[in-house]
């Protein structure tokens, strides 16, 4: 855990200064105030942030998953800084030979994972590409506007992405959504109905979907004209901010059964989940269905350079159905963006991220299970791959506790943790129905000793938490 040097924040204000600067000058609308007073980095490196002191922060959650292969990745930051000197910039009415390349690299892909041809689509960044998916869908059904879409999930917070993301605080202020979408409710195996397994809980929600399409008077289908009012379903294989729920294995292979039998789209949200979170590049990959649309941003350029996009069927996105101008952004396909994008899939087919990813997943659920055990205010842990998650209760292991997960939080990012005799902080994020749930997202990059690092230093955590809640 080497301290990088940081010669550039020589003659930067003090700490309150810029907090006294940020809170009369910044907007808070685009930034989450997790801690009080918010907190204020100035180096990464790896699987951590550093202050301005040098102290070291573990971060759990490398920026909501948009870091997966570490902090300062030298080999993906030389290839940003050398197309800086290359061609930096492009209008993206003209073309630049990394955006070609990268569209063909993840089509091709596709095509070898679900069998079938398609196109990609770039935009700067997830909630931008739901946006242009919700183009291509309604393009490609005639114009309708309604979406199915899970309890739980988040798809962004522009207004269409908002409009099928289920947190009503996110709409609020807005005005009305006369196309929010019908949520209907997400597996989770955790808070699932006593007597059942987590299959036949799959099986019952899939089956209560169904329902719908047993009469007009459930109000989604016509059955005179065979045709439903909704035109695609906005699905999160794993829930992101909903708290990494890993869903039952059988219940997206049943739900793209129906989809299919009432000719419903399946939009598939990778934004967090994509490229090696779940030890898969597609973490739909797990669940054995085929896509219509696949939707995905964050770390394909290991958050250097905003850059997204979209891969849809060939019949919903071929130049004749979604023509030039269809829709359109000025930053789209970025040359910085689609340069690290591509060295992101070299990398990443160099080298079996899946086996690593895997095993370090399941070495760090290892730790976390050891935990649950010492601590019975631990309800589950669980995961998929570098998706994990920990559910945090009462004493009677089920009941979500806000408080105490909340005060960990405040304890991690205090940088008052104590290692081998070192000061250190942890950076971690919390989601979940509740807002109780640690969900960790760390480097793919992990090593061991950081794994173990980072289950010592919550045992301390949750430890001092308890105490000072007590």
């Amino acid at each position: 855990m080497s301290k990088p040097t940081f010669d550039a924040l020589k003659g930067r204000p003090d700490d309150a200064i810029l907090l006294a600067d940020e809170a009369k000058y910044c907007s808070f609308g685009d930034t989450v105030h997790y801690v009080e007073p918010p907190k204020i980095f100035d180096g990464c490196e790896g699987s951590y942030m550093y202050d301005k002191e040098g102290k070291a922060y573990l971060d759990l959650q490398m920026w909501y998953s948009a870091c997966n292969f570490g902090y300062a990745n030298e080999r993906l930051n030389n290839v940003l800084k050398q197309q800086i000197d290359t061609l930096p910039q492009c209008a993206s009415q003209y073309l630049h030979p990394t955006k070609i390349e990268l569209a063909k690299t993840i089509a091709q892909g596709m095509k070898s994972r679900f069998g079938t041809d398609g196109r990609v689509h770039f935009n700067v960044g997830g909630s931008q590409c739901i946006e242009d998916s919700l183009k291509v869908v309604r393009n490609a059904t005639n114009g309708k506007s309604l979406m199915f879409a899970f309890q739980g999930g988040y798809h962004g917070r522009t207004l269409g992405a908002s409009s099928i993301t289920s947190s009503y605080r996110y709409r609020r202020r807005y005005g009305h959504f006369g196309d929010r979408a019908m949520f209907v409710p997400f597996p989770y195996p955790f808070r699932r109905p006593k007597g059942m397994t987590a299959e036949e809980y799959g099986e019952y929600l899939v089956a209560d979907f169904a329902r719908l399409f047993e009469t007009e008077y459930h109000g989604v289908w016509d059955p005179k004209v065979g045709q439903a009012e909704y035109a695609a379903f906005y699905a999160e294989p794993l829930q992101a901010t909903g708290g990494y729920i890993v869903p039952p294995r059988n219940y997206f292979k049943g739900l793209k059964k129906v989809l299919d039998q009432y000719g419903i789209l399946l939009v598939v949200d990778e934004i967090q989940m994509g490229f090696y979170r779940t030890g898969k590049l597609w973490s739909i990959e797990h669940f054995d269905v085929k896509p219509d649309v696949v939707v995905f941003a964050k770390a394909l350029t290991n958050g250097l350079n905003p850059l997204g996009g979209l891969w849809a069927r060939e019949e919903l996105i071929n130049p004749t159905v979604f023509p030039v101008g269809s829709t359109h952004s000025t930053f789209a396909s970025n040359p910085l963006g689609t340069a690290v994008g591509l060295e992101v899939l070299k990398m990443t087919s160099e080298k079996d991220y899946e086996s690593m990813v895997m095993d370090s997943g399941a070495y760090f659920l290892e730790g976390l299970k050891s935990l649950e055990k010492r601590h019975k205010e631990i309800g589950e842990v669980d995961g998929l791959g570098l998706a994990l998650r920990a559910e945090i209760c009462t004493e009677d292991g089920f009941t979500a506790n806000k408080a105490l997960v909340d005060k960990m939080v405040d304890i991690g990012m205090s940088g008052d943790l104590d290692w081998k005799g070192q000061k250190m902080g942890l950076v971690l994020d919390i989601g979940g129905y509740y807002k109780n749930v640690i969900t960790f997202a760390p480097s793919l990059h992990i090593s061991k000793a950081e794994i173990d690092q980072g289950i010592e230093l919550l045992d301390q955590l949750i430890t001092r938490a308890k105490k000072e809640l007590a």
